[in-house]
């Protein structure tokens, strides 16, 4: 068996991404040429880990992550992981679990997807800011001085926060009426909003590195190539339908209250995601905060304009 670089969820929003371009990397002469590429997934059946099992060096593995452990790990031969934690109760609970799997199977280097840098603080109002420090703050220890590691804080996914506008422009194209178009944004506040896939090359080219060691417990702030802010929004939304949009709602939060309402998780829990955005407001998720280090390896291509053109075309 080669020496194997793990890829957890590999068939979600970054891993498969991640997978894709690892798999290009690997074949352009790197020095891990010889190492395969490890794609979980719940489901082999999925078309998406269907896909990824034609590859060049991608072997699709039907296997629950949060059951893995150190002797899995040493008899698939894995050197390298990336891992993105899903934001639940539980986020801390299992990626920590996996971390201390790694350490003891020998893993040399681990990618972590973390969440906006601003929220990763002790006293974060939102959980998921918490654990992701929480996180960060466990593998700084001496402790873990045996597992090299690199924490990519990314900031809002494009698609997600433009989902309304999507959402908004398919309902006037369907019915010619327009509903209210609510935004996550304020009117004026610039962010730099990322698509999964630039986040996943990004995490590809850290794994391929010959020495990832330049890039040991380094936390980098991922953003996307421009800002954009509400007003924006509604600009790109009136090119698609042709015609002023009448009624706008910025800084809605509704869909946190609506999340919560069908959470089986604890619904504090879920309504502390309301003061997530709040750094955006402040205008603290902007392009200049994005690392040198994301610009030289992997520079972010998608655009909100051309990220909203691609969920219209879907």
């Amino acid at each position: 068996m080669a020496p194997t670089i793990l890829v957890v969820g590999a068939t979600g929003n970054t891993g498969q991404s991640v997978v894709e371009t690892l798999s290009k990397l690997l074949r352009q002469g790197s020095a891990l040429a010889d190492h395969r590429i490890v794609a979980l997934t719940r489901s082999s059946k999925n078309p998406v880990a269907q896909k990824l099992a034609q590859l060049p060096g991608v072997e699709v593995i039907e296997q629950n992550w949060m059951e893995i452990n150190a002797d899995w790990l040493r008899e698939n031969e894995v050197v390298r992981a990336f891992v993105a934690s899903q934001s639940q109760a539980s986020q801390f609970a299992e990626e920590s679990n996996f971390l201390v799997a790694a350490l003891h199977a020998g893993v040399k280097y681990v990618v972590r997807i973390s969440t906006t840098y601003p929220t990763v603080r002790p006293d974060a109002i939102p959980f998921h800011s918490r654990s992701h420090w929480a996180i960060e703050a466990l593998l700084g220890t001496p402790e873990f001085e045996g597992l090299q590691w690199t924490s990519l804080q990314p900031n809002s996914f494009a698609p997600i926060y433009l989902q309304t506008a999507a959402d908004f422009i398919k309902q006037y194209r369907s019915t010619g009426q327009q509903g209210t178009l609510k935004l996550v944004g304020s009117a004026d506040a610039p962010v730099a909003l990322i698509d999964p896939s630039d986040i996943g090359a990004l995490a590809a080219h850290l794994l391929a590195q010959p020495d990832p060691s330049p890039h040991n417990k380094a936390k980098y702030v991922v953003n996307g190539p421009e800002d954009i802010s509400g007003n924006q929004i509604v600009e790109l939304v009136e090119q698609y339908i042709g015609t002023k949009v009448e009624n706008v709602v910025f800084k809605d939060l509704s869909w946190v209250d609506a999340i919560a309402n069908y959470s089986p998780g604890p619904k504090q829990l879920v309504l502390s995601f309301k003061a997530f955005p709040e750094y955006q407001w402040q205008g603290l998720c902007s392009t200049a905060t994005s690392s040198k280090e994301v610009l030289e390896l992997a520079p972010p291509t998608w655009t909100p304009a051309a990220v909203l053109k691609r969920m219209l075309d879907e």
